[in-house]
């Protein structure tokens, strides 16, 4: 089953990328003379039956990697995706599907299980990041533009995002849509069904592993799998987004400077390719660049936990001359101007100036606020829409109310944005159009319309664009600190805080959530501690595009000078549940804007305990994290 070289050409290669595109000149004439590996396509039928627990959760399916190993417990999932498919006339047969993923322990043999399982299905052509290696954004920009755009009828991208990974850590799989975007509910709906009923597999076992650690074309009888730079269309999108030449000159100033931190997840060769190749970034600033398996590991300083927050991100933050608190520290060298970091897929992002920290949700209202400096928006004549997660902050409502934009509140699941960005499109033609867009998350999600994803990098270069242009504009250094003040004196500041509560006992967390919910409506008028109740509910959302309905999306408790308390039970864990506890309070523009966040919710977190009884529950008295 060893590869073997043919003098023959691959036109099924060729022709796909027919196109001028200067992305593919250096991968044509490696595809001008494709490998073909001596295999078998003959399919074969593995019996099978259902397993429990394949539901996926916001970000597709997660469990422990030794889960994941054992049996079929991929092969049934990724088959039953296939069922569903194929139900809903998705073209699967003779199509290309895009098949790569964060670099986690167990992903390139996940990898080779799925291209053999897509053959036996009637994929004809699949497409893999080199190395296996594709962050979440970049299969979206993969889906949408690569080719002649739209050539793929989906993605499998193999990641459990910021969860640690490792033999004894965590693994998760996600399908996306010809759109580029997650899957919606009514198709994991779908393919939950299936997992349910499966009894068999389809497999070309006779297909031999693919090299993936270089670009090059492969065939398998009639069947192509083609391996290009896992970089290569995401930063040819980026290009067009943002003006790099503006960028470049702000890389170049003397008092400029910047760390990005990948945390060892798949951003590595992203960042160091576009911030310090492209850009001209002082090399080196660009730290844990090197993708591993175990994203670092127990011997890292964030112990292998690729999560951009101020508790995890320890090298990024002590770097940045903060401490996880977010207080000032002396690190005894000079602090960088900009601070960045991803997580593991690298779709989140982390935004800090020199000791300061910018919360996601301010950085998501400041991106919207100063949108007409990006080109990306400035060329398209200016914004059309935002819109934000429940739980996320105010902060956005303030700029939108001001620039006449419409604005969503959507439940917590990039999938739901996805549907504002295509309405008006092929997919909803008769919908309004709210492209142009800006949307995010308070949990370190930021992203537009030019992907179906959040996507890390992006946002990064939208806070390069607006210092970039700023410091032309007043002749001087504008640093992350300076537009922040600059926001919050216009706009006012939303102090907010989240406490994430992990691994606590999951039917106690249900029933404390059951509590709230059945109280709704019914606390309207009464005073805890000092402050009166405005509204409290369980936030539903009527998905204005499609006519769909999400229940049960999280309990809300509004008071009369505008603070919000919210709950909720993550569907992004593996091991036991994580309750989610959101603090906002907000102070209007000629009130104290310099005081420390989490200081200032503080006593909001008390009347939370009082609300909800969380100690007793979880038997817990502090969170794990506080972001």
């Amino acid at each position: 089953s060893s590869p073997t070289r043919s003098s023959r050409p691959a036109p099924t290669c060729v022709a796909a990328r027919a196109r001028a595109d200067p992305r593919v000149l250096s991968a044509r004439r490696a595809m001008a003379e494709a490998t073909a590996l001596s295999g078998s396509l003959d399919v074969s039928t593995l019996k099978t039956a259902p397993i429990d627990g394949q539901k996926p959760g916001t970000s597709g399916l997660r469990k422990k990697t030794k889960v994941f190993m054992e049996g079929y417990y991929l092969h049934n999932f990724v088959q039953s995706v296939f069922n569903a498919l194929l139900a809903e006339g998705v073209p699967v047969e003779g199509g290309t599907l895009v098949v790569s993923g964060d670099g986690r322990f167990w992903n390139p043999e996940a990898i080779q299980i799925i291209i053999k399982i897509a053959f036996a299905n009637g994929v004809k052509r699949v497409w893999c990041g080199t190395n296996g290696l594709l962050s979440t954004p970049a299969v979206s920009a993969v889906i949408r533009t690569r080719g002649k755009g739209f050539e793929p009828f989906g993605g499998f991208i193999c990641s459990a995002s910021h969860n640690p990974g490792g033999l004894t850590e965590d693994f998760g799989i996600k399908y996306n849509c010809e759109n580029g975007g997650p899957a919606p509910e009514k198709m994991t709906d779908k393919m939950v069904e299936f997992t349910a009923s499966l009894t068999e597999i389809k497999m070309c076992e006779g297909v031999p592993d693919v090299d993936l650690s270089k670009a090059a074309c492969y065939s398998i009888g009639d069947r192509v799998v083609e391996v290009f730079d896992s970089v290569e269309d995401h930063l040819s999108l980026l290009q067009q987004c943002f003006d790099f030449e503006q960028i470049k000159q702000l890389m170049a100033r003397d008092d400029f400077s910047f760390v990005y931190d990948s945390m060892c997840g798949v951003q590595g060769p992203y960042a160091t390719k576009i911030l310090e190749e492209v850009l001209g970034g002082k090399p080196g600033s660009c730290i844990n660049a090197t993708p591993r398996p175990d994203f670092g590991g127990p011997e890292s300083s964030w112990h292998g936990h690729a999560d951009p927050n101020l508790t995890y991100a320890v090298e990024l933050v002590k770097a940045m001359g903060l401490n996880a608190k977010g207080e000032k520290i002396d690190t005894g060298k000079p602090v960088p101007v900009f601070g960045a970091g991803a997580d593991g897929d690298a779709d989140r992002n982390m935004i800090l100036g020199s000791q300061f920290f910018v919360s996601p949700s301010d950085s998501l209202a400041m991106i919207v606020a100063n949108a007409d400096v990006i080109p990306q928006f400035k060329k398209a004549g200016g914004l059309k829409g935002c819109a934000r997660s429940m739980p996320t902050s105010g902060a956005l409502d303030r700029v939108a109310e001001k620039k006449g934009l419409p604005f969503f509140e959507v439940p917590t699941g990039w999938k739901f944005f996805g549907n504002l960005m295509d309405s008006g499109t092929k997919y909803f033609p008769d919908g309004k159009t709210y492209t142009p867009f800006i949307c995010g998350e308070e949990s370190f999600g930021t992203g537009s319309d030019h992907v179906r994803e959040k996507d890390g990098m992006w946002a990064v270069l939208a806070w390069l664009q607006i210092l970039a242009a700023k410091t032309i504009e007043k002749g001087s250094l504008v640093t992350p600190e300076e537009v922040a003040k600059a926001h919050w004196s216009e706009y006012g500041r939303n102090y907010y805080a989240r406490y994430d509560y992990e691994g606590v006992d999951k039917a106690k967390s249900e029933e404390m959530m059951k509590a709230m919910a059945d109280k709704s409506g019914q606390l309207v008028g009464q005073q805890v501690q000092g402050m009166e109740i405005k509204t409290n509910d369980v936030f539903e959302y009527l998905d204005p595009v499609d006519g769909s309905i999400s229940k049960n999306q999280g309990i809300r408790f509004v008071f009369t000078d505008g603070s919000r308390i919210i709950f909720r039970l993550s569907g992004t864990g593996v091991a036991g549940a994580t309750v989610r506890l959101y603090l906002e309070k907000y102070m209007p523009a000629d009130g104290d804007l310099g005081l420390h966040a989490f200081d200032v919710v503080k006593p909001l977190a008390a009347i939370a305990m009082e609300l909800s009884g969380l100690p007793t529950a979880t038997g817990r008295d502090t969170p794990t994290v506080i972001t």
